[in-house]
C-alpha cells in the first residue's frame, strides 16, 4: 500500500517556495509610485542613490559567493547513507587563509566606509545662503515656517525650484521622522532639538513625504507634500499666503460657515487670520493655521482627498467625512467629536473651500 504523506508535511515544504514568491511580489512596484526612493528628482536624492546601488550590489555578490560556497560543501560533502567519509583535512591555524577572511572582509569595509562617511557629512549641514524652512512635528501633522517672510502652513511645503533649501527641524510632542523620498533622505524630528535636511528639487511638481518613525495611534495618517514652483509662482504664493483670509459673500453659505467656525469650539485651536487671532500660546493644543486651508490641497494629516482639487466631489465628500467624525479617522486625534448637523457641516465646507 501506497504511503500518503501527511498534510503537515507537504505544507511545511510548500512554505518556503510560498514565502519567496511574496517577497518577490512585494518588492515589485511601478518606478511612478510617489514613495519611491528610487526616482530621484533632486541631486541630493540622487547622491544618496549614487552610495545605495553600488554598495548592493557589492552586497548581492558576496551574497551569492558565500551562500553558493555553503550550498556547495552542503551537497557535495554531505554525508551518504552506507558510504563512509574520511574526517575532512582541518585547517584550523592556517595562517594564509586567516589572513585572506581577515584582511578581505576588511578592505571589502574600507572601501564602503570612505563613500559612506563622505556622503554623510556631505548631506548632514545645510550650505550657507540656502533657503531656510522650519519644520514641527505634530501628532500627527507637519507644521512649515518660513522665517524670512513669516508664512506659516501645515502639511504642504511648498519650496522654488533649482534652490537649496534646509529644513531645520524639530518635534513638538514625541520622536517623528521627516521623509520626502523622491528627494532627500530620513532625518529623525527630535523634542528640544533641531536638526537639519537638506532639500533640493529639479523640477516643478508635487512629492510625497511621510513620518518614518512611529510616533503613535495615528502615525500611519502622518504624511505630508512638498510642492516645487517656478520662482515667479513660488513667489506669488508667498504674496497670497502673508493676506488675510478671504472674507465670504454676505448672506453665503460661506458666511454662515464662518460664523459655525467662530461659534464652536474650532476657535480653540485653530487660527484664521483677519477672522480669530488670538495669542497661540493660549490655544488648547497646536493645530494647522486655516487661514489659507483650501490652496494646501489637502488635510487630516495630508490624508485626504485623493483628488486634490478643492472644486471636485473628492474634496468636499472627504472634508464632511472628516468633520463629521475626525477621531475615527485619526484616532487618537486631538479633534474630538465635534457634534455638528448636516447644514453646519456643508456650511463649514462652504467656508473652508473657499480659504485659497
Amino acid at each position: 500500500m501506497e504511503r500518503r504523506e501527511r498534510p503537515i508535511l507537504r505544507l511545511s515544504r510548500r512554505l518556503p517556495v510560498a514565502l519567496l514568491a511574496a517577497i518577490l511580489l512585494g518588492s515589485c512596484g511601478r518606478v511612478e509610485q510617489p514613495l519611491n526612493s528610487f526616482d530621484s528628482q533632486g541631486p541630493i536624492a540622487e547622491r544618496i542613490n549614487d552610495l545605495f546601488w553600488p554598495v548592493f550590489w557589492g552586497a548581492a555578490v558576496i551574497f551569492v559567493l558565500v551562500q553558493g560556497a555553503l550550498l556547495v560543501a552542503v551537497f557535495l560533502f554531505r554525508e551518504r547513507k552506507g558510504k563512509e567519509r574520511p574526517e575532512p583535512k582541518q585547517i584550523a591555524g592556517n595562517t594564509r587563509l586567516e589572513l585572506i577572511w581577515t584582511v578581505v572582509p576588511t578592505i571589502i569595509l574600507a572601501a564602503i566606509a570612505v563613500p559612506t562617511i563622505s556622503t554623510l557629512f556631505d548631506l548632514a549641514e545645510c550650505p550657507r545662503g540656502a533657503m531656510e524652512v522650519e519644520v514641527i512635528g505634530h501628532q500627527w501633522w507637519f507644521e512649515f515656517r518660513y522665517p524670512d517672510s513669516g508664512v506659516v502652513t501645515a502639511n504642504v511645503m511648498v519650496i522654488p525650484e533649482d534652490t537649496e533649501v534646509c529644513a531645520k527641524m524639530t518635534s513638538d510632542d514625541v520622536l517623528h521622522n521627516f521623509w520626502i523620498p523622491k528627494l532627500a533622505g530620513k532625518r529623525y524630528l527630535v523634542p528640544g532639538q533641531e536638526t537639519e535636511q537638506r532639500l533640493y528639487a529639479d523640477d516643478p511638481g508635487e512629492y510625497w513625504g511621510h513620518c518614518a518613525e512611529f510616533c503613535g495611534l495615528s502615525h500611519a495618517r502622518m504624511r505630508a507634500r512638498v510642492v516645487a514652483m517656478t520662482r515667479s509662482d513660488y513667489d506669488a504664493w508667498t504674496a497670497n499666503q502673508l493676506l488675510p483670509a478671504v472674507s465670504p459673500a454676505p448672506g453665503s453659505e460661506a458666511e454662515r460657515g464662518m460664523e459655525v467656525f467662530l461659534g464652536g469650539a474650532c476657535i480653540g485651536c485653530h487660527i484664521i487670520d483677519g477672522v480669530n487671532n488670538p495669542d497661540p500660546e493660549t490655544l488648547t493644543v497646536p493645530a494647522p493655521d486655516l487661514t489659507h486651508f483650501a490652496s494646501r490641497g489637502v488635510y487630516a494629516g495630508a490624508t485626504l482627498p485623493a483628488q486634490l482639487d478643492p472644486t471636485s466631489a473628492d474634496w468636499e465628500a472627504g472634508l464632511r467625512l472628516w468633520l463629521a467624525d475626525p477621531p475615527t479617522w485619526k484616532p487618537g486625534s486631538f479633534m474630538p467629536e465635534l457634534g455638528l448637523t448636516a447644514d453646519e457641516i456643508d456650511a463649514l465646507v462652504a467656508y473652508l473651500s473657499a480659504l485659497e
